[in-house]
């Protein structure tokens, strides 16, 4: 039986582009996509730094033009991820902000923060995401919200999923499971429909988001939802649309204009958010304009471009859509045929190219669109972090049963080979065991090498980990080993080992030291987030006073200007004007490091001025 945990519990998708945060309301029997400050369901996934403050969500978004280098999104693409990758240094070429090698060839992020050079590693922009969503939920419940549910793409590998988890340490939040994405998509669905299956019945879930592309297909009998197979591309999803639709553009405006503008990070973009604006359009359209005044050195920019000719742009990236369509097909051993439902999730299935090439696929069959393709994900996390919380009584009684996206296995001591212990799509929770023997005379150890990956050779695929047995001294080959593969819900494996005939044992809980962030690393993480917070609050705080400074200004000199016949003593007039000066001066920003306790002084004395004026005049 799942462990449950003391408190309110929240589901959050952390996107790619956006992020959503659900709650179930028990009292009601229902999830709430909870609205952020701006009222919007869901909230960009992009955090911008500049001289005063920090911004996360909408604000950040707003700015980006005006602040390009500084402002930073798609974290989600570098978590968990090494800077020698090649999708990562395709990326850095498309990202107006800087990106590094930092220690153990981890990708870390540059830039200006208060006139400082500052880094950051992906794991942390996206802790503050995370503590946006906690900060809306927190808003919305009136109280504190410590466990989460995450959901994650189903084909992140065992470094992206852990890495996930320690930004969800850095937000202050107890990440309490990792739930696959299609998953929570299948339960949003499947949730008030499953009672209405007679018998079972197979659910195949398109997840195409601005980042990521899954593709799962899931039984659902009675209540317990099964996962047969999964498959994907962690890079692959609407932002790869944009950049074909930018570099159509950039290309266009070269032949037009004799200008290069792809090295000029404010006019890419603009250029980029017109482009995902028109992608949008284009979805109900069948054709839009580009249209932005003065894009670079005071050339304005004017375009058209079709739903035909985006799909031109992008049809291969379409094809390999359904390239994975039907590789999860296959690994699942269900036909084509026996699929019930086709189930749309993420903003990017929207575009009419791709519903039409899998209902092609699907030989015509209906497409189900009765979810919000953008909440669907965070919903289904709400219901799972219910489940897994006590104090409900409402709460559906769903079991998950999800599968692993990658093969795990030891590298075999001579050939080098990938040995797979526990194949791909295999259910999890799961433990496996698999016999070996000792290739060599007079082994003292041996070494257990635990790799990721569908290669056939073992370092072609990511290493996890690795530890040694000791073994008989100067004992001939030959010698057997028992290998132990444990998976936990959370997808978290432990490896052991054990020689038969001393009986050592061993065992690692793969943890990827290397590439993970340190206790002591998260640690100071946490006190930094901490301090943002605070400076947060105090720049909130601040600008609330300025706020009270000019509106206590404006008062005074309407209160001066309606009665004219004021008689004030020279002392009186004098003090007024000099308090305005002052208040004036503190508005426009002529001494911009006075404190926040030397403005509360100048507010309070300006109050006491208006509220003298107010009982003379009236």
């Amino acid at each position: 039986m799942a462990k449950k945990y003391e408190g309110r519990a929240v589901g959050i998708d952390l996107g790619t582009t956006y992020s959503c945060v659900a709650v179930w309301l028990d009292d009601q029997n229902r999830v709430e996509i909870i609205p952020n400050d701006q009222g919007n369901r869901t909230t960009p996934s992009v955090v911008a730094f500049n001289d005063d403050q920090r911004l996360i969500g909408d604000a950040a978004k707003n700015q980006v033009a005006s602040n390009t280098q500084n402002t930073v999104f798609d974290a989600k693409r570098l978590i968990g991820r090494k800077f020698s990758d090649p999708v990562v240094r395709k990326d850095i070429l498309l990202w107006p902000f800087k990106v590094i090698a930092g220690v153990n060839n981890k990708p870390v992020i540059t830039l200006k923060y208060k006139g400082q050079q500052k880094q950051y590693c992906a794991e942390e922009i996206s802790s503050m995401i995370l503590s946006k969503m906690r900060e809306v939920a927190e808003a919305y419940l009136e109280s504190p919200v410590k466990n989460a549910v995450v959901t994650v793409p189903a084909y992140f590998n065992d470094s992206q999923r852990k890495a996930t988890i320690d930004a969800g340490a850095i937000a202050g939040l107890n990440v309490i499971q990792i739930i696959n994405e299609p998953t929570a998509a299948a339960i949003a669905y499947g949730l008030d429909r499953r009672r209405n299956y007679d018998g079972k019945r197979n659910i195949f879930v398109f997840d195409l988001g601005g980042g990521t592309f899954d593709v799962s297909i899931l039984t659902i009998k009675g209540d317990v939802f099964e996962v047969k197979a999964t498959a994907g591309d962690t890079h692959l999803g609407g932002e790869d649309f944009d950049n074909r639709m930018v570099n159509h553009f950039v290309e266009e405006f070269e032949k037009k204009h004799k200008v290069d503008i792809s090295l000029n990070p404010r006019a890419l973009r603009r250029l980029r958010t017109a482009c995902e604006r028109a992608k949008r359009i284009l979805s109900f359209a069948f054709v839009t304009t580009i249209e932005l005044d003065s894009l670079v050195n005071g050339i304005d920019f004017y375009s058209l471009i079709t739903r035909a000719k985006f799909e031109e742009i992008n049809m291969d990236l379409f094809n390999e859509c359904m390239n994975i369509v039907d590789s999860c097909l296959s690994d699942s051993t269900i036909c084509n045929g026996d699929i019930d439902d086709v189930v749309l999730v993420g903003g990017s299935s929207r575009i009419p190219k791709v519903q039409e090439l899998l209902q092609d696929f699907f030989k015509g069959k209906h497409l189900c669109k009765g979810i919000n393709p953008d909440e669907a994900v965070a919903y289904g996390a709400a219901v799972q972090a219910a489940i897994l919380s006590k104090g409900f009584k409402n709460v559906p009684n769903l079991v998950l049963r999800d599968v692993t996206p990658l093969s795990l296995g030891i590298e075999a001591e001579i050939d080098g080979v990938m040995s797979v212990v526990i194949p791909r799509n295999t259910s999890i929770p799961v433990k496996k065991f698999k016999g070996y023997a000792t290739r060599k005379d007079n082994h003292c150890s041996v070494g257990i090498n635990v790799y990721e990956g569908e290669r056939a050779r073992a370092t072609d695929n990511n290493l996890l980990g690795k530890f040694s047995l000791s073994c008989l001294p100067g004992a001939p080959r030959g010698q057997l080993l028992d290998v132990c593969f444990d998976i936990d819900e959370n997808g978290v494996l432990t490896v052991s080992a054990k020689e038969v005939s001393t009986g050592n044992t061993n065992e690692i809980t793969i943890t990827n030291d290397k590439e993970r962030l340190s206790a002591v690393e998260i640690k100071k993480m946490i006190e930094e987030a901490e301090r943002y917070n605070a400076e947060d609050k105090k720049f909130l705080k601040k600008a609330k006073i300025m706020n009270a400074l000019d509106e206590c200004v404006y008062n005074m000199k309407n209160a001066l200007k309606k009665d004219v016949n004021l008689k004030l003593s020279p002392q009186e007039s004098e003090k007024i004007n000099n308090a305005i000066t002052v208040a004036t001066n503190l508005i426009e920003g002529s001494n911009k490091t006075n404190e926040i306790d030397v403005l509360e002084d100048h507010l309070k004395e300006l109050e006491s001025l208006l509220k003298n004026l107010a009982a003379m005049t009236g």
